[in-house]
């Protein structure tokens, strides 16, 4: 309640621990941990003061748990439950008793004393007659002389505690039981009218005391209503239903989908979240809502930008598409089709229009303003349009298939006509690319294959094979190589030309490659894989400059803004990370602002400094068995977000120090860092089919980007000089000045020089 701990549990795989973390929140650091609790940890609840933390395991575990904080050590525990009752799904503290909390879930409800001396917690069961009710939320009142239970039935159970005056005693005068069951006032008005109960349960409750002793609860149910209601008092007699009507609604709202808690903030004003990952903000006097923060609910597959406009971007993920505006974060505009998947979207190359591929099989077209349906190419692919894209004219779609077909269609404002279909792939085509001069495509399949196709002739030019599943692939600007990634770890470098491969890196030590993206000067290009990281490369020298540390899922795109100033990066978790691209069009000089500077949200962290030889012994960098680095301190890593640059035999590893704001990052606008992300949580939303736009509160999350201390470097310079000659690049050690790479030869493609090295293949 002092805001100085957070807790947190884990939900682990089966057979395995589940820990129970305790944070100090002014230095975000661990305090403490314990893994007491199997497989899931189902609730957590501090006492009034701070001095317990109450835990609740899972089906699989079914204990309680009391952590002593000043002590940081587990207490004690005792199972949850009766044996005859099922299992328990929440907890609840006392407002008066440190050592006093209770329990509920599956026909359970149970008022908890702490003894602190004898190490031990006791159990009384709340006496509620022949009433059967699953309870899913408990909330006590100000002075411990009720609780209000909310149950799936969609009633509430008032259930009276009994505790004596003297807040030091915790023994109840007399066994808890329930005084009343508490149901809406039905409409009708017939005389002994049977009470109305919430549709799918009572979600949560609060309880808000007012003027001459009235009080009022704010009820969020599972159809996502929320509601101020006033209870009565009990003059029914002879009532044949359990629930007595004795509530009365007061002013009702929808979330439109199921409340999954409600908190009060501030002192007018009430959040609530909904399983649709939204937070609305309900004033309570007026009872109007203000959606302040959105975003997917499941894997994101594809993002868009404009044709040089960086400004909106566009996501597919399994339900819908939605359209954001970059620097604010805010959604503009959702579209979805029911019961039907978006796999890849693209804008049109006059931005007149989103055209998008679905798992049905057709390919869509939707204004981007009221995301109303232009057009549909029915029947597109046999098994889903998996990967499509445009040329720069927007007069041709360039589309893939789950059977392995590439299809290709004449689009105009009257007709969209179907020209050639290529039939080379044999499996699912994972990606598509077009040329910047409109006269090449190359697609790539989970097949182990890449080609290159000339969509004016309609023919194949090239075909690239590897003992890889592609997952992406994109043409250098120049259009002279092409640029593959796949589950072969490999990032590699292929000749337009021959066919030929160039260069071979390895793009993972230990993870497949999902997504690449290339600049629009060829300069740097950045990729996506499954451990998790997002990598910023050179082009020319092939080496990472940089790493984005921040996503919990898969990386399943990433793309660069026109402008090269930002750089999304989406997972299959639903997260949307905006990065503060570490390198534009033009060279930056040198200076304090191309030291390593990382953001968390809103909050600022301090410049990074190379560890020195008395500070390695806190971290360790530790290499598990299949070749993934790791990193820990101790029980607790403090400094988890350290990133490992290295390059020819060198390697340095830094260190980040957190200064964090106090304040709700809801509330708080920080000032942008030099390289901040953000993810995308809407703060001003277009509701669907709606241009009116909301003011609602900033709010940032995770997510951390890393940029080596050194200046930067310029596309096409060497990162090693001659000898005599000092290195730029701040991982090479003294030492090793005098290794040189090995030597290049040059190449000549339309005019321009290329460094192609001598790699046995």
């Amino acid at each position: 309640m002092d805001g100085k701990y957070v807790a947190s549990g884990q939900i682990n795989h089966m057979g395995f621990k589940a820990f129970v973390i305790i944070w100090d929140f002014d230095t975000r650091t661990a305090l403490m941990k314990h893994d007491i609790h199997k497989v899931r940890v189902e609730a957590l609840d501090f006492s009034f003061d701070s001095t317990y933390l109450f835990s609740l395991g899972g089906r699989d575990d079914g204990n309680v748990v009391v952590t002593h904080i000043p002590s940081l050590e587990p207490m004690c525990g005792y199972p949850a439950t009766r044996a005859t009752a099922g299992d328990a799904l929440t907890l609840k503290h006392s407002n008066l008793r440190s050592s006093v909390f209770m329990s509920a879930g599956e026909g359970s409800l149970r008022v908890w004393q702490v003894n602190p001396e004898k190490r031990f917690v006791r159990a009384v069961d709340v006496q509620v007659s022949k009433i059967k009710r699953n309870v899913y939320c408990v909330t006590i009142d100000t002075q411990d002389e009720f609780a209000y239970c909310g149950t799936l039935t969609g009633d509430i159970l008032k259930v009276a505690l009994y505790f004596p005056e003297d807040t030091n005693k915790t023994e109840p005068v007399r066994t808890p039981n329930m005084t009343v069951c508490l149901g809406k006032i039905p409409k009708s008005k017939k005389r002994n009218a049977e009470a109305e109960r919430y549709s799918l349960g009572v979600r949560d409750i609060i309880i808000l005391d007012g003027l001459n002793g009235v009080r009022n609860l704010v009820v969020g149910a599972g159809n996502g209503v929320v509601e101020l209601v006033k209870e009565n008092e009990n003059n029914f007699k002879g009532l044949k239903s359990p629930s007595y009507p004795l509530l009365s609604v007061l002013k009702s709202t929808s979330v439109d989908s199921a409340v999954t808690s409600l908190q009060r903030f501030r002192d007018q004003e009430i959040m609530v979240g909904n399983d649709l990952c939204e937070i609305y903000l309900i004033n309570i006097c007026t009872f109007n809502v203000r959606l302040i923060v959105t975003c997917h609910t499941s894997c994101i597959y594809d993002i868009a930008f404009p044709k040089n406009y960086a400004e909106v971007f566009a996501t597919a993920s399994k339900d819908d598409i939605r359209v954001w505006h970059t620097e604010t974060c805010r959604e503009l505009l959702r579209i979805s089709v029911p019961n039907f998947t978006c796999s890849t979207v693209k804008f049109s190359a006059d931005g007149k229009s989103i055209i998008s591929g679905w798992n049905d099989g057709c390919i869509r077209s939707f204004t981007p303003q009221s995301g109303k349906l232009m057009y549909t190419i029915p029947n597109a692919h046999n098994k889903g349009v998996t990967a499509l894209d445009l040329t720069s004219d927007g007069s041709t779609i360039v589309s893939g298939g789950g059977e392995g077909q590439v299809r290709i269609w004449k689009i105009s404002s009257s007709l969209h006509k179907l020209s050639a279909i290529l039939k080379d792939h044999k499996g699912p085509v994972s990606d598509i690319h077009v040329s910047s001069n409109n006269q090449q495509a190359v697609s790539a399949s989970t097949d182990g294959s890449c080609i290159i196709w000339d969509i004016v002739r309609l023919v194949r030019l090239q075909i690239l094979f590897a003992n890889s599943l592609f997952m992406a692939c994109r043409f250098n600007p120049d259009g002279c190589q092409v640029l593959t990634a796949g589950t072969d770890r490999k990032i590699q470098y292929w000749e337009c030309y021959d066919g030929s491969l160039i260069r071979d890196l390895e793009g993972s030590t230990a993870a497949a490659l999902n997504t690449l993206d290339i600049s629009l000067d060829g300069s740097f290009f950045v990729t996506g894989s499954n451990d998790f990281l997002v990598k910023v490369w050179n082009y020319n020298e092939g080496y990472t400059t940089h790493i984005g540390i921040g996503h919990a899922g898969i990386i399943t795109t990433v793309r660069l803004s026109p402008d090269s100033k930002y750089l999304i990066s989406v997972s299959d978790d639903g997260a949307i990370f905006t990065w503060k691209c570490p390198f534009q069009s033009t060279v930056v000089e040198p200076g304090p602002d191309t030291s390593i500077v990382c953001a968390v949200g809103s909050e600022k962290l301090d410049v990074a400094q190379p560890i020195s030889s008395a500070t390695k012994d806190r971290i360790r960098i530790r290499k598990s068995t299949s070749g993934a680095l790791g990193f820990g301190s101790g029980d607790c890593a403090k400094e988890e977000n350290i990133v490992s640059l290295s390059r020819t035999q060198s390697a340095c590893s830094y260190r980040s120090t957190i200064d964090v704001c106090d304040k709700p990052p809801e509330i708080e606008n920080e000032p942008s860092e030099v390289m901040k992300p953000s993810s995308v949580r809407s703060n001003e939303v277009y509701t669907r089919g709606s241009s009116a736009m909301r003011n609602a509160i900033d709010n940032k999350s995770s997510g951390i980007i890393c940029q080596s201390n050194q200046p930067a470097v310029p596309p096409n310079s060497k990162l090693m000089q001659s000898a005599g000659k000092i290195s730029s690049d701040p991982c090479v050690p003294k030492s090793s000045l005098t290794r040189f790479p090995t030597a290049v030869k040059s190449e000549t493609c339309k005019g321009q020089t290329m460094k192609k090295p001598n790699h046995r293949h």
